[in-house]
């Protein structure tokens, strides 16, 4: 699996770092940040502005606009992480890992769920959410330098 984020290294770009195994030498975050990086996911950015669009017009077109305010969705949220977790309760590690195809249909549901409110929350927060997952990775950068974390769970305080 790899996360991207934008950086900047005498110059605007995009980099993808591979979320375990060996960081290559540009994952240092070295540099100015570029959190504004236009180039960026473009794709998946105006696929995530058409789900935002789509679920306007949905909401609108159900009048649930009065219904839709930050607490509520925040608690809608909340809800269908809950649905989320209970595809995983009282099984083993190993076996979250290999679900069953019934329980990886009903996880595939609840996912979309928690998503399609998170874009719903940013939207009524004017939250831009690929900007705040790619600064939050780079404040975990910080948090969790490589070679303090690494093979380790320990909260950053602890480290």
């Amino acid at each position: 699996m790899y996360i991207p984020y934008c950086y900047k290294q005498g110059g605007s770009g995009t980099g993808y770092a591979p979320s375990a195994g060996p960081q290559p030498a540009w994952f240092k975050l070295r540099g100015v940040v570029d959190l504004a990086c236009s180039n960026f996911g473009s794709k998946n950015v105006t696929e995530l502005e058409n789900l935002r669009d789509q679920l306007r017009t949905f909401a609108a077109a159900r009048d649930w606009e009065p219904f839709h305010s930050p607490k509520n969705l925040a608690m809608a949220l909340v809800v269908e992480a809950g649905e989320l977790l209970e595809n995983f309760q009282w099984i083993s590690e190993e076996q979250s890992r290999r679900l069953p195809p019934a329980a990886l249909a009903a996880a595939n549901d609840e996912i979309a769920d928690v998503f399609l409110y998170l874009i719903r929350l940013c939207d009524q927060l004017g939250i831009d959410p690929i900007a705040a997952a790619q600064r939050k990775i780079l404040v975990n950068a910080s948090k969790y330098p490589v070679d303090k974390a690494r093979g380790n769970s320990k909260k950053y305080t602890e480290l």
